[in-house]
Parts: structure tokens; sequence; C-alpha cells
């Protein structure tokens, strides 16, 4: 049963934790934050959860989905969301 679970790139293992991300986003959805998607909650935990770390197993990650805090994923996506505006405005301002 000690059966270790591999995956090849980042991608197969985003595709495999996808579902619990989709539950994490639902979560988040009802709470009002309708512009969050599950690309973003992945994106917030390897940025800042999971960039140090080595050798994690799968509940590890499924855990942290679950249990990652809401406001804390909205604030990485607002952050980043104003970031964009801000590059934007400033490119617009130069043409």
């Amino acid at each position: 049963m000690d059966e270790k679970i591999e995956f090849d790139s980042l991608n197969d293992l985003y595709k495999r934790v996808l579902p619990a991300l989709y539950s994490k986003n639902k979560e988040i959805y009802r709470m009002g934050f309708k512009y969050v998607n599950e690309k973003d909650i992945w994106n917030y935990l390897v940025d800042n959860l999971w960039k140090d770390k080595k050798n994690l197993e799968l509940h590890e990650l499924i855990s942290d989905i679950i249990h990652c805090d809401n406001y804390l994923i909205n604030n990485y996506v607002m952050n980043k969301m104003n970031a964009l505006k801000e590059k934007n405005e400033m490119k617009q301002e130069e043409n």
C-alpha cells in the first residue's frame, strides 16, 4: 500500500488536484469572490505556500488547498490584477 504516486510535470499534478481546486473555488465563489478561478488558487499556493517545500505528498497538497485562507487568495488575486492594470496603464501612457 506504500505505492508512491509520481507526476511527470506540474501540469499533471495540477490535473490530479483539480477536483480539490474546483471545490475550493466554489467555496470562494459563495463568499462573493467571483473573479477567482482554480488556476488562481493553484498559483497562490505555488507562489506562497509550496515554493520552499520539497517532496510534498498528495494528501498534503489536497489539505493545503482545502484549508488555505480564502481572504489571502483573494488578496493575492487582487494584487495580481492591480499589477496588471498598472502595467497596462503605463504602456498606454508610453504610446
